[in-house]
């Protein structure tokens, strides 16, 4: 009897489980359609009752906090695997476009983001703990081998890329966010005391041996460093939505005058 109430048991949380797990997929898809979609509407195309949706998510906000902190979970799960099998600066720069790319595609769930956040504003900030975990691993990694200049914390390298917020998914975004995050790694690398290793080069730019000396450093004639990223706007709630505020990018491709 034992044995068979644990086994029901198992099953129910299981059974939940993947409930919780529909109602995010499902609600994902539909709010990112329309911030104002009916909760009831999110609940039957996920093949539950509203009563099960409302046990796992008490209001509209609730639901909406927990597909970004959960999108942004994933995201920040995948620095530690990254750093198993690339060097850390690569991990860095290749973590920075899984966030680029998460950024991007969660633009259209702005409205409802925004929404909810103004309705709970003064609480953590969606993901915020899993995202400052991740960048320190990353920053920690790359700071024991030098391959970073040293003494940048976790809230520079936020403010550095708070312009991801900012690009909106049209056919230039990526483009955009690619140069957004070349001028922030060259800035990370501006001053690093390591050195790449024979046979290596530096990693997160398109052209190899550009600029000639070590990653982010002076030329080889003695001239100006690379370009270091600066804070582009401070992230706060990220009520923001993409495509609104200042361009990254001007005209011709320049960086933006502020």
């Amino acid at each position: 009897m034992r044995a068979e109430r644990a086994a029901r048991e198992a099953r129910l949380r299981s059974d939940a489980a993947a409930n919780r797990e529909r109602i995010l997929e499902v609600a994902l898809a539909e709010l990112t359609r329309s911030a104002d979609v009916p909760l009831s509407a999110i609940a039957k195309k996920a093949g539950v009752g509203q009563g099960t949706l409302y046990r796992n998510f008490p209001s509209r906000e609730a639901l909406v906090l927990e597909i970004y902190r959960h999108e942004m979970r994933q995201v920040a799960d995948t620095a530690a695997e990254l750093l198993r099998t690339r060097a850390p600066d690569q991990a860095l720069r290749e973590w920075m476009g899984h966030l680029a790319r998460f950024a991007m595609a969660k633009a259209g769930l702005a409205d409802a983001l925004h929404k909810a956040i103004s309705a709970s504003c003064g609480q953590e900030k969606p993901g915020h703990g899993q995202m400052t975990e991740a960048v320190a691993l990353l920053l920690r990694a790359n700071d024991e081998l030098g391959t970073i200049r040293p003494g940048v914390t976790t809230d520079d390298f936020l403010l550095a890329i708070a312009g991801l917020w900012q690009i909106g998914p049209d056919e230039n975004g990526q483009a955009r966010a690619r140069r957004l995050l070349d001028l922030v790694m060259d800035g990370l690398r501006a001053g690093a005391p390591g050195v790449a290793g024979p046979g290596r080069r530096p990693t997160g730019r398109a052209e190899p041996g550009r600029g000639g000396g070590r990653p982010g450093g002076p030329s080889p004639a003695g001239g100006p460093a690379r370009p270091r990223a600066v804070a582009l706007r401070s992230a706060g709630c990220l009520t923001d939505q993409p495509g609104s505020g200042s361009a990254v990018r001007g005209r011709g491709g320049k960086p933006a005058a502020r």
